[in-house]
Order: structure tokens, then C-alpha cells, then sequence
């Protein structure tokens, strides 16, 4: 028998991985016909609140999937130049230390999935793919005197209401994982919701003659989602590690250091710091950052300075071909030359 404490650790840790194990579905779900129910008993990931979402909701597993997805691919193009770059996410629905424990780097994997799982339900609406939702709602405000409301805008309200009950389900039906736990990433949930919430703009269609733009057709839109993990970057670096602790007659997460301003419904909280990341240490969730790329001229993250952690790097010379010397032939294409350039490639010791 292993060690009580350590059990109850490991339980802590797969209540917490039920909740994003629905990312795995990029793999278990990538190949689904969608046109029976009991083809979500193929997925791996869902708990039963998400299949009995899936066998009365068919029609929108496909968005889930595509938002499933996204959330890896802009994860990883989000960190790219950070030594922490998100490619752990890769292994869903397995995860490691560094997305189980409540810490910063899954405070933004929360969040990102809960915003690209609304995201992705609401554009689906507007582009005709589900059958019980359509366009956005006309906005409630007044038209300027240059515009008047109309194409077809994307249906945040449907979307959020279907993402919120996918996304929170696994929080609220599993009795794994401490309050804590759940707490934190309850609220980086709601925090990755409300960042796309804000997201929601106003965006124009000219009509005129001759593009004159007399008259505008405007609608409600949101940004791609790679827009939204940028402005969740912005809040995991400024992310506010937190407690859960009694206030009153109940428990609320509340930031660990006392000269901290008071948690925002649109901040990203933790609950214990990441390492450094520069070291490979499997028990701390870290592939550390030997052989990365960086980048001698930078001063930011991807810097080899940064990178590379102090250990100094490797170059070496590597041949690219590319397009040149490009001309314009009427009418109407373009004719390159493919030339070849030695470039400079850095990478960490």
C-alpha cells in the first residue's frame, strides 16, 4: 500500500485532469461520424455529464472537438518564445505535474479551454453548422448615423451557455481534488469566459458605389482565438498566486500575500508556484529547455540569455531557400525565383 498522504495526492490530481481530459478528444474524436448517439461512448475524456451533453447535443460535438483542437495548437504557439511552451498539452487527455497542481500554467490551460469551447460553439451557430442555434441577437444598442445593424453576428449568449455546461461539469460532478482545486479553476474558467465575453466587437461590412462605403452593415463579432490567449498571456504573467480560506459564512480564494489587491472576476490565480522550468524534472512537470531554440539578439523570454538559463548556447549554420526576386506579370500573378541564404540558428546547452 502506498502512503495515505501520497494517495490522497494522487486523487487531488486526476480530480483535476478529469476536468481537461475532454482535449484529448482532438485524437478519440478527430475520426466520430457524429450521427449517433451512442458514438460518444467511443470518446475518451468526457465524463457523464459531458456524455449525456453529448448524446442530447450531438450536432455540436464537432465544434467541441475543433475547440479541443485549438486549444492545443494556440497554447503552443502562445509560449513558443517561453520556457514553459504549453507542449505538454500534447499529451492529453495524460497530463503531467506542471497541469495537475494548480499551478499558473494551468490556470492558463483553463481558461483558454473554456474560452475556445464557447467560441467555437458560438461561430459555429453563425456559420449555419447547428441546427438549434443561428445568428447573435440584434444589439440592444442604438446604430450610429453611419451603420445600421445587420450581417449575421456570432452567438456568444448560445455559446457560452453550452461551453459553460461542458467546460464546469467535470468541477461540479467529481468528488476528486480538494476545494481548493476546484475553486481555482472554476474561476480561471469563468476568467477565460469573461476575457472572450469583452472580446466582442463591432465589426463592419462597406456598401456603396464603387466602395464609396454610403451605408455600413454592422454586426457583433469576436476576434480569432489566438487574440484571446494573447490577452490571457497578459494575465498569467500578472496571475495572483491565491488561498482558499474562510470569509464570512464561506469559503472564497483570496491572494496568499497581504499587500495584494483583491482577486477580479477576469484575473488568472494559482495556488503553488511553477519551478523555473530550466531543468528536465519529470516530478515537477518540467522538460527543461537543452536543445531550445533562442534567440542571441532578443532581450524578451525567448533571449538565449533567458532560454537557456544562464548555461550558454550552441550555434550552428543552417542553409534556407525562399522566395526572390518576385515579378508581377499582367494579368494577374506573380513569378519568384527561389534563392538560398545561410542563416545563423541558435540553441541552448
Amino acid at each position: 500500500m502506498g502512503h495515505p498522504s501520497a494517495i490522497a495526492t494522487l486523487l487531488c490530481q486526476l480530480g483535476l485532469s478529469v476536468a481537461i481530459q475532454w482535449l484529448g478528444l482532438t485524437e478519440s474524436g478527430s475520426g466520430v461520424a457524429w450521427n449517433e448517439s451512442h458514438h460518444c461512448r467511443l470518446l475518451a475524456g468526457l465524463v457523464p455529464d459531458q456524455f449525456q451533453l453529448c448524446r442530447r447535443n450531438l450536432e455540436v460535438m464537432p465544434s467541441i472537438v475543433q475547440a479541443a483542437r485549438h486549444t492545443k495548437s494556440v497554447c503552443q504557439k502562445t509560449f513558443a518564445d517561453m520556457r514553459w511552451n504549453c507542449s505538454s498539452i500534447r499529451r492529453a487527455p495524460s497530463f503531467g505535474p506542471d497541469l495537475l497542481k494548480g499551478t499558473r500554467e494551468s490556470a492558463f490551460v483553463y481558461a483558454l479551454a473554456a474560452a475556445a469551447v464557447s467560441h467555437s460553439i458560438a461561430q459555429a451557430c453563425t456559420s449555419g453548422e447547428l441546427p438549434l442555434c443561428s445568428c447573435g441577437s440584434v444589439p440592444s444598442e442604438v446604430p450610429g448615423p453611419d451603420f445600421r445593424w445587420g450581417g449575421c453576428g456570432d452567438n456568444l449568449r448560445y455559446g457560452l451557455q453550452l461551453g459553460t455546461a461542458f467546460a464546469d461539469s467535470p468541477l461540479k460532478s467529481s468528488k476528486l481534488g480538494t476545494q481548493g482545486l476546484k475553486a481555482m479553476n472554476l474561476h480561471n474558467n469563468a476568467a477565460g469566459r469573461q476575457v472572450l465575453s469583452d472580446s466582442l466587437d463591432t465589426k463592419c461590412k462597406c456598401h456603396g458605389v464603387s466602395g464609396s462605403c454610403s451605408v455600413k452593415t454592422c454586426w457583433k463579432g469576436l476576434p480569432n482565438l489566438d487574440e484571446i490567449a494573447s490577452d490571457l498571456k497578459s494575465k498569467y504573467l500578472a496571475a495572483i498566486r491565491v488561498t482558499h480560506r474562510l470569509i464570512g459564512p464561506r469559503k472564497q480564494l483570496v491572494p496568499k500575500e497581504m499587500d495584494v489587491r483583491p482577486v477580479k472576476e477576469t484575473d488568472l490565480v494559482y495556488l503553488i508556484n511553477s519551478p523555473d522550468y530550466c531543468m528536465p524534472n519529470q516530478q515537477l512537470g518540467s522538460l527543461g529547455t537543452q536543445d531550445r531554440q533562442c534567440n542571441k539578439t532578443s532581450v524578451s523570454s525567448n533571449s538565449c540569455n533567458l532560454m537557456c538559463c544562464g548555461r550558454g548556447y550552441n550555434t550552428y549554420t543552417e542553409e534556407v531557400v525562399e522566395r526572390c526576386h518576385c515579378k508581377y506579370h499582367w494579368c494577374c500573378y506573380v513569378v519568384c525565383k527561389k534563392c538560398r541564404r545561410k542563416v545563423e540558428r541558435y540553441v541552448c546547452k
